[in-house]
């Protein structure tokens, strides 16, 4: 099982564009049109699947807001940063 990030790990840590609510870390992706939104969210499905790391994903109409932790150690772990950083690469 993956361990749990202290304050100053996960401060270090934390990629381009996404921020700390509580013991989940968080992104809203913008875009042009909804579709374009809902094509980012299978893309990033697929990448999730791969790592067997699933987040939560908001649809909106102009925006996806993905959010990360990893229930099963109680918070944020280096599976998080990961596929934050993947995530990124597919945006």
């Amino acid at each position: 099982m993956a361990e749990q990030l202290d304050d100053e790990q996960i401060q270090q840590q934390l990629p381009e564009g996404w921020e700390r609510d509580g013991d989940e870390i968080t992104r809203t992706y913008e875009f042009d049109d909804y579709l374009k939104g809902v094509s980012f969210v299978t893309d990033i499905g697929e990448v999730a699947e791969e790592e067997f790391h699933h987040p939560e994903i908001i649809v909106g109409y102009q925006e996806v807001e993905v959010r990360l932790t990893t229930h099963d150690a109680g918070g944020i772990t280096d599976k998080d940063m990961r596929l934050a950083d993947l995530f990124n690469d597919e945006y």
